[in-house]
């Protein structure tokens, strides 16, 4: 039978991190390619005893259906704590618990943008995202990244030229892939932009507490006045990926939208996971908790950018993050980084993510590739950098 999908399905691909990700299966590859949190990273004793109670004591809440918005101690939890930090105004914004941060980008896209109203984004991005945009027949338009963020002259040419601009996505914290930070002056900047030429800002900041170097820059949601920018975030790195609990704050009348939904999509997200994840950020020392998991990533982090530094071809360049996941490799100009990548995993059993993997369009030419430090063990980091700082050099200086 030929099976005929829907407009909105039809174009899409499966990621092509999960094709290098299919190599990873023999046990020889290292693989640089994911990013999961750490193992060593999951607080298991914690919520281990934290559901043993909760399945002792209060076992129905547990089980039993609840309320689309959230459960209502952590909806209020969230307030007061994204509150502290500028990114909740309980003048004019409310908040919904999601099924992860994916859901509320997604859900965030679905309310606001018709079929070809058009979404800006940083140039690269993250690939999950994309693919919940495109799925609703969006323009999507790439805008290139400098070191602090994204490029603020490409932007608003893009916002004179652009047909129904109605949304910015943004992750200005640790980029996925780059791991570049924005600066506060484009924060500010990029929040006039949209004062004035009239658009939504959707902030994606699922990395923000995992900064292990540098200063804490304040979140465009913080210097939100006008009602113009949504926050989305995630326990997904600091407590447990596999909880699925990310959360929205933005305003009142795009939550109530989001509700109805989300409705549509799951009824409500994990509610065991929400109870945990709401005990565990009200009884754990959670600055102690964020602490030991900076420590890790600086550790894992530190790690991976001296081979880079020590032994990688000089002819390649990256950028060093000050938090987050990932660390972005640019080779030169006259390599092919689908054979470099392919060649990587094949024959040197090392697995990392080709840059075409995050374009916005699939004729954009990539050079970069992108390695992940948090999945690894510090072991597995020694002797996979080692063979691939061999292969650069191997390749690129002859």
């Amino acid at each position: 039978m030929e099976y005929k999908f829907s407009d909105k399905v039809k174009g899409l691909q499966a990621s092509a991190i999960r094709e290098i990700l299919k190599f990873t299966a023999d046990p020889e590859v290292i693989s640089f390619a994911a990013g999961n949190p750490a193992p060593e990273a999951f607080p298991k004793e914690e919520i281990a005893k934290l559901s043993a109670e909760l399945l002792r004591d209060d076992p129905i809440l547990a089980l039993q259906y609840s309320i689309t918005e959230g459960y209502a101690p952590l909806r209020d939890f969230l307030k007061d704590w994204l509150g502290s930090k500028g990114c909740f105004h309980s003048e004019f914004d409310d908040l919904i618990v999601t099924s992860g941060g994916q859901q509320a980008n997604e859900l965030s896209c679905k309310v606001l943008l018709n079929e070809s109203d058009t979404l800006l984004c940083e140039s690269p991005s993250f690939i999950g995202s994309l693919n919940a945009f495109r799925s609703y027949n969006v323009n999507l338009v790439g805008i290139d990244m400098e070191d602090d963020g994204i490029d603020l002259e490409k932007l608003e040419n893009a916002l004179k030229t652009e047909k129904n601009v109605k949304i910015l996505y943004l992750i200005p914290n640790f980029q996925n892939p780059t791991g570049r930070t924005m600066s506060l002056a484009k924060r500010k900047a990029v929040y006039e932009l949209a004062c004035r030429y009239d658009f939504i800002i959707l902030e994606d900041d699922p990395y923000g507490e995992l900064r292990f170097a540098g200063e804490n820059i304040p979140t465009i949601k913080s210097l939100d006045t006008e009602g113009r920018v949504i926050y989305s975030s995630t326990f997904s790195k600091i407590i447990s990926s596999g909880f699925r609990t990310g959360f929205v704050s933005a305003p009142a009348p795009i939550i109530q939208k989001i509700v109805v939904c989300k409705q549509v999509s799951d009824v409500h997200s994990n509610i065991w996971a929400q109870v945990i994840s709401h005990r565990f950020m009200t009884t754990v020392d959670r600055e102690a908790h964020f602490n030991k998991l900076r420590n890790i990533y600086r550790e894992k982090c530190g790690l991976m950018c001296s081979y880079i530094d020590e032994g990688f071809s000089k002819k390649i360049s990256y950028i060093k993050p000050e938090g987050g996941l990932f660390i972005w490799c640019t080779l030169p100009d006259d390599c092919d980084m689908n054979d470099f990548c392919t060649r990587a995993v094949k024959d040197y059993k090392i697995a990392v993510v080709p840059g075409n993997s995050f374009s916005i369009n699939a004729d954009e030419k990539s050079h970069s590739f992108r390695l992940n430090y948090s999945t690894p063990t510090n072991e597995q980091i020694e002797k996979g950098m080692d063979i691939l700082a061999r292969m650069t050099r191997e390749m690129l200086d002859k």
